[in-house]
Protein backbone atom coordinates (compact mmCIF):
# COMPACT_ATOMS: atom_id res chain seq x y z
CA UNK A 1 0.00 0.00 0.00
CA UNK A 2 1.30 3.23 -1.02
CA UNK A 3 2.30 5.33 2.05
CA UNK A 4 1.06 8.68 2.67
CA UNK A 5 3.12 11.83 1.44
CA UNK A 6 0.37 13.98 3.99
CA UNK A 7 -0.67 12.78 7.22
CA UNK A 8 -2.01 14.98 9.48
CA UNK A 9 -4.24 14.40 12.07
CA UNK A 10 -6.07 16.87 14.59
CA UNK A 11 -4.57 20.13 13.25
CA UNK A 12 -5.88 23.61 15.15
CA UNK A 13 -4.99 26.42 14.52
CA UNK A 14 -6.47 29.98 16.36
CA UNK A 15 -5.83 33.84 15.90
CA UNK A 16 -7.13 35.22 18.89
CA UNK A 17 -10.69 34.75 19.56
CA UNK A 18 -11.04 33.13 16.11
CA UNK A 19 -10.59 29.36 15.05
CA UNK A 20 -9.51 28.98 11.89
CA UNK A 21 -8.91 25.29 11.84
CA UNK A 22 -10.96 22.77 14.36
CA UNK A 23 -9.02 19.78 14.34
CA UNK A 24 -9.06 18.51 10.62
CA UNK A 25 -7.79 15.04 9.09
CA UNK A 26 -5.99 14.93 6.20
CA UNK A 27 -4.31 11.62 4.39
CA UNK A 28 -2.43 12.23 1.09
CA UNK A 29 -0.92 9.13 -0.77
CA UNK A 30 2.22 9.96 -2.61
CA UNK A 31 2.00 10.39 -6.07
CA UNK A 32 -2.03 12.04 -6.37
CA UNK A 33 -3.16 15.78 -6.65
CA UNK A 34 -5.17 16.36 -3.47
CA UNK A 35 -7.34 19.77 -3.78
CA UNK A 36 -8.81 21.66 -0.93
CA UNK A 37 -12.08 23.71 -1.71
CA UNK A 38 -13.65 25.60 0.97
CA UNK A 39 -14.86 29.74 0.60
CA UNK A 40 -12.79 32.63 1.80
CA UNK A 41 -11.61 32.35 5.40
CA UNK A 42 -12.29 28.92 5.37
CA UNK A 43 -9.02 28.27 6.51
CA UNK A 44 -6.98 26.83 3.22
CA UNK A 45 -4.31 28.99 3.01
CA UNK A 46 -3.27 28.78 6.69
CA UNK A 47 -3.49 24.74 6.00
CA UNK A 48 -0.84 25.07 3.26
CA UNK A 49 0.95 27.79 5.84
CA UNK A 50 1.28 24.66 8.81
CA UNK A 51 2.40 22.21 6.20
CA UNK A 52 4.87 23.80 4.38
CA UNK A 53 6.34 24.92 8.04
CA UNK A 54 5.50 28.54 7.52
CA UNK A 55 3.21 28.24 10.72
CA UNK A 56 2.92 26.48 13.57
CA UNK A 57 -0.05 24.83 14.57
CA UNK A 58 -1.59 25.36 18.09
CA UNK A 59 -2.65 21.53 18.17
CA UNK A 60 -2.54 18.39 16.19
CA UNK A 61 0.16 16.34 14.55
CA UNK A 62 1.64 15.63 10.72
CA UNK A 63 4.27 13.40 9.00
CA UNK A 64 5.23 15.33 4.92
CA UNK A 65 6.95 12.94 2.83
CA UNK A 66 8.00 11.00 5.93
CA UNK A 67 9.34 13.93 8.58
CA UNK A 68 7.07 14.62 11.32
CA UNK A 69 6.20 18.42 11.05
CA UNK A 70 6.98 19.52 15.01
CA UNK A 71 9.99 17.43 15.24
CA UNK A 72 12.23 17.98 12.27
CA UNK A 73 10.83 21.24 10.05
CA UNK A 74 13.83 21.40 8.48
CA UNK A 75 13.42 17.93 6.22
CA UNK A 76 9.95 18.88 5.72
CA UNK A 77 11.34 22.33 3.89
CA UNK A 78 14.04 20.04 1.81
CA UNK A 79 11.36 17.15 0.38
CA UNK A 80 8.86 20.18 -0.32
CA UNK A 81 7.53 23.12 -2.85
CA UNK A 82 5.18 26.28 -2.36
CA UNK A 83 4.06 28.13 -4.91
CA UNK A 84 1.51 30.49 -3.29
CA UNK A 85 -1.24 33.06 -4.54
CA UNK A 86 1.45 35.66 -5.04
CA UNK A 87 4.21 35.42 -7.56
CA UNK A 88 7.91 34.82 -5.91
CA UNK A 89 9.19 36.05 -9.23
CA UNK A 90 11.84 38.74 -9.38
CA UNK A 91 10.77 41.06 -12.38
CA UNK A 92 14.06 43.32 -12.31
CA UNK A 93 16.00 40.41 -13.24
CA UNK A 94 15.73 37.87 -15.76
CA UNK A 95 13.95 34.23 -15.76
CA UNK A 96 17.32 32.55 -16.01
CA UNK A 97 18.56 34.72 -13.07
CA UNK A 98 15.74 33.99 -10.96
CA UNK A 99 15.75 30.01 -11.38
CA UNK A 100 19.86 30.44 -10.52
CA UNK A 101 19.34 32.96 -7.41
CA UNK A 102 16.58 29.25 -6.65
CA UNK A 103 19.13 26.91 -7.41
CA UNK A 104 21.57 29.00 -5.05
CA UNK A 105 19.41 29.26 -2.08
CA UNK A 106 19.10 25.34 -2.42
CA UNK A 107 23.16 25.02 -2.28
CA UNK A 108 23.66 23.72 -5.47
CA UNK A 109 27.30 23.99 -7.65
CA UNK A 110 27.26 26.47 -10.13
CA UNK A 111 27.23 23.86 -12.82
CA UNK A 112 24.47 21.92 -11.32
CA UNK A 113 22.57 25.13 -10.88
CA UNK A 114 23.24 26.11 -14.79
CA UNK A 115 22.07 22.53 -15.88
CA UNK A 116 19.03 22.38 -13.45
CA UNK A 117 17.90 25.99 -14.39
CA UNK A 118 18.50 24.77 -18.61
CA UNK A 119 16.28 22.04 -18.44
CA UNK A 120 13.52 23.47 -16.45
CA UNK A 121 13.25 26.57 -18.61
CA UNK A 122 13.20 24.27 -21.71
CA UNK A 123 10.56 22.45 -19.71
CA UNK A 124 8.49 24.88 -19.31
CA UNK A 125 8.84 26.59 -22.31
CA UNK A 126 10.72 29.03 -21.18
CA UNK A 127 14.20 29.04 -22.54
CA UNK A 128 13.63 31.68 -25.77
CA UNK A 129 12.73 34.17 -22.57
CA UNK A 130 15.18 33.04 -20.43
CA UNK A 131 17.31 36.38 -21.37
CA UNK A 132 14.39 38.86 -20.93
CA UNK A 133 13.92 40.71 -17.43
CA UNK A 134 10.47 38.78 -15.50
CA UNK A 135 8.75 41.81 -15.59
CA UNK A 136 8.06 41.49 -19.38
CA UNK A 137 6.50 37.83 -18.86
CA UNK A 138 2.49 37.65 -19.56
CA UNK A 139 0.55 35.96 -16.10
CA UNK A 140 0.99 32.88 -17.34
CA UNK A 141 4.59 33.03 -18.42
CA UNK A 142 5.31 34.07 -14.87
CA UNK A 143 3.24 31.25 -13.06
CA UNK A 144 5.24 28.91 -15.31
CA UNK A 145 8.31 30.25 -13.93
CA UNK A 146 7.20 30.48 -10.29
CA UNK A 147 6.92 26.60 -10.65
CA UNK A 148 10.06 26.24 -12.12
CA UNK A 149 11.68 27.86 -9.47
CA UNK A 150 9.47 25.81 -6.98
CA UNK A 151 10.84 22.78 -8.97
CA UNK A 152 14.59 23.54 -8.62
CA UNK A 153 15.53 21.74 -5.28
CA UNK A 154 13.54 18.53 -6.76
CA UNK A 155 10.35 18.44 -4.00
CA UNK A 156 8.55 15.59 -3.69
CA UNK A 157 5.30 17.04 -2.15
CA UNK A 158 4.50 20.59 -3.67
CA UNK A 159 1.73 22.68 -2.57
CA UNK A 160 -0.13 24.98 -5.12
CA UNK A 161 -1.94 27.60 -2.96
CA UNK A 162 -4.61 29.18 -5.71
CA UNK A 163 -2.14 29.13 -8.41
CA UNK A 164 -3.95 30.03 -11.73
CA UNK A 165 -5.49 32.50 -10.01
CA UNK A 166 -5.93 35.98 -12.57
CA UNK A 167 -4.65 33.88 -15.48
CA UNK A 168 -6.83 33.26 -19.04
CA UNK A 169 -8.32 29.96 -20.01
CA UNK A 170 -5.87 28.80 -22.14
CA UNK A 171 -2.75 29.75 -19.48
CA UNK A 172 -4.74 27.49 -17.10
CA UNK A 173 -5.05 24.77 -19.19
CA UNK A 174 -1.32 25.01 -19.41
CA UNK A 175 -0.82 24.85 -15.84
CA UNK A 176 -3.21 22.06 -15.90
CA UNK A 177 -0.93 19.98 -18.22
CA UNK A 178 2.05 20.89 -15.95
CA UNK A 179 0.57 19.53 -12.55
CA UNK A 180 -0.52 16.20 -14.98
CA UNK A 181 2.75 15.98 -15.62
CA UNK A 182 4.56 16.98 -12.59
CA UNK A 183 1.92 13.94 -10.73
CA UNK A 184 3.35 11.45 -13.70
CA UNK A 185 6.71 11.87 -12.58
CA UNK A 186 5.73 10.75 -9.01
CA UNK A 187 5.24 14.33 -7.57
CA UNK A 188 2.83 14.54 -4.60
CA UNK A 189 0.29 17.60 -5.31
CA UNK A 190 -1.74 19.90 -2.64
CA UNK A 191 -3.59 22.10 -4.24
CA UNK A 192 -6.04 24.54 -2.70
CA UNK A 193 -8.39 26.38 -5.34
CA UNK A 194 -11.28 28.92 -6.18
CA UNK A 195 -12.02 27.18 -9.38
CA UNK A 196 -13.85 24.04 -8.83
CA UNK A 197 -13.71 23.18 -12.31
CA UNK A 198 -9.79 22.39 -11.51
CA UNK A 199 -10.13 20.40 -8.74
CA UNK A 200 -12.94 18.32 -10.80
CA UNK A 201 -10.16 18.06 -13.52
CA UNK A 202 -7.33 17.40 -11.83
CA UNK A 203 -7.81 15.84 -8.06
CA UNK A 204 -7.84 12.57 -7.25
CA UNK A 205 -9.21 13.37 -4.03
CA UNK A 206 -11.24 16.76 -2.77
CA UNK A 207 -11.77 17.82 0.79
CA UNK A 208 -14.36 20.52 1.23
CA UNK A 209 -13.05 22.87 4.15
CA UNK A 210 -15.90 24.83 6.04
CA UNK A 211 -15.93 27.03 8.94
CA UNK A 212 -12.49 25.19 10.11
CA UNK A 213 -13.84 21.43 9.71
CA UNK A 214 -13.51 18.90 6.80
CA UNK A 215 -17.42 18.92 5.78
CA UNK A 216 -16.60 16.22 3.11
CA UNK A 217 -13.67 14.11 1.15
CA UNK A 218 -13.95 11.87 -1.53
CA UNK A 219 -13.28 11.69 -5.42
CA UNK A 220 -15.55 14.67 -7.56
CA UNK A 221 -18.01 11.94 -8.05
CA UNK A 222 -18.46 10.91 -4.39
CA UNK A 223 -18.87 14.32 -3.42
CA UNK A 224 -21.51 14.91 -6.48
CA UNK A 225 -23.46 12.31 -5.27
CA UNK A 226 -23.71 14.21 -1.74
CA UNK A 227 -26.53 16.57 -2.67
CA UNK A 228 -29.50 16.01 -4.43
CA UNK A 229 -30.58 16.79 -7.82
CA UNK A 230 -29.27 13.58 -10.56
CA UNK A 231 -31.47 12.32 -11.86
CA UNK A 232 -32.22 9.77 -15.20
CA UNK A 233 -33.55 11.35 -17.97
CA UNK A 234 -35.76 9.46 -20.56
CA UNK A 235 -36.98 10.62 -23.42
CA UNK A 236 -39.36 8.75 -26.10
CA UNK A 237 -40.85 9.26 -29.53
CA UNK A 238 -43.73 6.94 -29.22
CA UNK A 239 -46.50 8.10 -26.84
CA UNK A 240 -48.05 4.49 -25.75
CA UNK A 241 -44.19 4.06 -24.89
CA UNK A 242 -43.84 6.73 -22.76
CA UNK A 243 -47.29 6.32 -21.00
CA UNK A 244 -46.33 2.53 -20.49
CA UNK A 245 -43.02 4.04 -18.96
CA UNK A 246 -44.88 6.22 -16.53
CA UNK A 247 -46.77 3.23 -15.31
CA UNK A 248 -43.42 1.54 -14.72
CA UNK A 249 -41.89 4.34 -12.90
CA UNK A 250 -44.22 5.90 -10.84
CA UNK A 251 -41.69 8.20 -9.21
CA UNK A 252 -40.68 10.19 -11.95
CA UNK A 253 -41.25 13.46 -12.66
CA UNK A 254 -43.41 13.35 -16.16
CA UNK A 255 -43.07 16.12 -18.88
CA UNK A 256 -46.13 15.18 -21.23
CA UNK A 257 -45.55 17.82 -23.77
CA UNK A 258 -41.82 15.99 -24.68
CA UNK A 259 -42.32 12.76 -23.69
CA UNK A 260 -39.71 12.38 -21.19
CA UNK A 261 -39.24 11.64 -18.00
CA UNK A 262 -36.96 11.98 -15.05
CA UNK A 263 -36.01 9.84 -12.17
CA UNK A 264 -34.42 10.63 -8.94
CA UNK A 265 -31.10 9.02 -9.20
CA UNK A 266 -27.48 9.29 -7.40
CA UNK A 267 -25.80 8.64 -10.80
CA UNK A 268 -24.50 5.46 -9.95
CA UNK A 269 -24.11 2.32 -12.70
CA UNK A 270 -26.82 0.69 -9.40
CA UNK A 271 -28.93 3.35 -10.02
CA UNK A 272 -29.37 2.83 -13.38
CA UNK A 273 -29.15 -0.62 -14.24
CA UNK A 274 -32.85 -0.51 -11.80
CA UNK A 275 -34.37 2.03 -13.90
CA UNK A 276 -33.30 0.32 -17.30
CA UNK A 277 -34.28 -2.86 -15.15
CA UNK A 278 -37.93 -1.79 -14.42
CA UNK A 279 -38.18 -0.90 -18.26
CA UNK A 280 -37.48 -3.66 -19.61
CA UNK A 281 -39.49 -6.03 -17.22
CA UNK A 282 -41.97 -3.77 -18.71
CA UNK A 283 -41.08 -4.16 -21.89
CA UNK A 284 -40.25 -0.67 -22.99
CA UNK A 285 -37.51 1.14 -24.86
CA UNK A 286 -36.41 4.71 -24.25
CA UNK A 287 -35.28 6.16 -27.55
CA UNK A 288 -32.87 8.38 -25.37
CA UNK A 289 -31.02 8.07 -21.81
CA UNK A 290 -29.35 10.79 -19.78
CA UNK A 291 -27.53 10.70 -16.85
CA UNK A 292 -27.65 13.77 -14.89
CA UNK A 293 -25.46 14.67 -11.63
CA UNK A 294 -24.95 17.43 -9.78
CA UNK A 295 -21.71 19.63 -10.59
CA UNK A 296 -18.91 20.39 -7.58
CA UNK A 297 -20.56 23.96 -7.81
CA UNK A 298 -23.62 22.83 -6.31
CA UNK A 299 -21.36 20.32 -3.72
CA UNK A 300 -19.68 23.39 -2.84
CA UNK A 301 -22.92 25.71 -1.86
CA UNK A 302 -24.93 22.40 -0.21
CA UNK A 303 -21.45 22.12 2.07
CA UNK A 304 -20.73 25.35 3.02
CA UNK A 305 -23.82 27.92 2.08
CA UNK A 306 -25.40 29.17 -0.87
CA UNK A 307 -24.12 32.55 -0.42
CA UNK A 308 -20.65 31.22 -0.88
CA UNK A 309 -19.84 32.53 3.00
CA UNK A 310 -19.11 29.41 5.33
CA UNK A 311 -21.67 28.47 7.82
CA UNK A 312 -22.13 29.78 11.48
CA UNK A 313 -19.50 27.68 13.96
CA UNK A 314 -21.60 24.48 14.56
CA UNK A 315 -24.12 24.44 11.04
CA UNK A 316 -25.45 21.56 9.95
CA UNK A 317 -24.16 19.42 6.64
CA UNK A 318 -25.52 17.15 4.60
CA UNK A 319 -25.62 13.39 5.88
CA UNK A 320 -22.33 11.70 3.92
CA UNK A 321 -22.13 8.52 2.64
CA UNK A 322 -19.64 6.05 3.36
CA UNK A 323 -17.77 6.01 0.54
CA UNK A 324 -17.20 9.79 0.75
CA UNK A 325 -15.84 9.34 4.53
CA UNK A 326 -12.53 8.98 5.39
Amino acid sequence: MTRPAIAANGLRKSYGDKTVLAGIDLSVPEGTVFSLLGPNGAGKTTTVKILSTLVTADGGQARIAGHDLAADPQAVRAAIGVTGQFSAVDGLITGEENMLLMADLHHLSRRDGRRVTAELLERFGLADAAGRPASTYSGGMKRRLDIAMTLVGGPRVIFLDEPTTGLDPRSRHDMWQIVRELVQGGVTVFLTTQYLEEADQLADRIAVLDDGRIAAEGTAEQLKRLVPGGHVRLRFTDPAAYHDAVSALPAAVRNDASLALQVPSDGSQRALSAVLGRLDRAGVEADEVTVHTPDLDDVFFALTGTDGQARPHGGAHPAQPEEAVR
